[in-house]
């Protein structure tokens, strides 16, 4: 189902997901941005000049949280193919999560070959990201957690460029970590920025670790059979619905 916002999104059913207790993660600290230097990175804020894109990222979140219910909960947004816009989404997404006080957020940058969340982010990964540690070149996760320019927003970046990701994706380190930055907060809610869903089985993949998978067409980009051929790749109750994008 389709509900008509900018963006916008569907409903499905509820999941209930289960939340094994883990370590305690800290994020590094990084600096906020100016509000002009926010809309110049296309990161919707509190003070929005463009008030349409916030308000349309705040009703997507309200969506998903009835979806949802009552725990936190893991939101993997992928694109139907390249250039649909998602990770402008899925960063947008995050950031409405946290606009909430009682809430913090975590992106996770998922797409290895096309990372766009650390430069988007002002981030400077100095650490390593995600890659690194599911390659076990990093031992703990504390290091790749990193605060963002926005308050109670953090990121997880992609680190090295990887070719292959799959097997990384369905590792036990990587549920590992997903686990542990949901459960050791309830307020937190992970935001999954995954690749493109026609190209390769990542995004498939990545559906395993989430709740809700939110899908992303390029608007006059894609078509209705590619939508639904991509739709058709995640299990009808973790579907949240299809945000049509504007946005690359």
């Amino acid at each position: 189902m389709n509900m008509n916002t900018h963006p916008n999104s569907g409903a499905a059913e509820r999941t209930e997901p289960t939340v094994p207790a883990r370590s305690i993660v800290r994020a590094t600290e990084t600096q906020a941005l100016s509000t002009r230097a926010l809309e110049d990175r296309r990161l919707i804020h509190r003070n929005d000049s463009t008030r349409l894109h916030a308000d349309a990222f705040r009703d997507l979140r309200t969506r998903l949280l009835a979806l949802g219910g009552d725990r936190n909960f893991v939101t993997l947004v992928a694109p139907v193919v390249p250039g649909c816009g998602a990770s402008f989404v899925a960063r947008n997404l995050a950031a409405a999560f946290a606009f909430d006080e009682t809430k913090t957020s975590t992106l996770i940058d998922c797409d290895a070959l096309r990372p766009a969340q650390q430069a988007a982010l002002g981030v400077d990964a100095a650490h390593g990201g995600l890659m690194d540690y599911l390659d076990g070149r990093i031992d703990e996760m504390a290091p790749v957690q990193y605060r963002t320019v926005l308050p109670r927003m953090d990121l997880v970046p992609t680190g090295g460029v990887r070719e292959i990701t799959g097997e990384s994706f369905s590792s036990l380190r990587m549920r590992s970590l997903v686990d542990s930055l949901r459960s050791t907060h309830g307020n937190r809610y992970l935001v999954l920025d995954g690749p493109p869903v026609l190209k390769s089985p990542d995004a498939r993949i990545l559906s395993d670790l989430a709740d809700l998978v939110v899908l992303v067409a390029g608007y006059a980009r894609v078509t209705t059979e590619q939508i639904e051929k991509a739709a058709a790749n995640f299990a009808p109750e973790k579907l949240a619905g299809v945000v049509f994008n504007d946005i690359q």
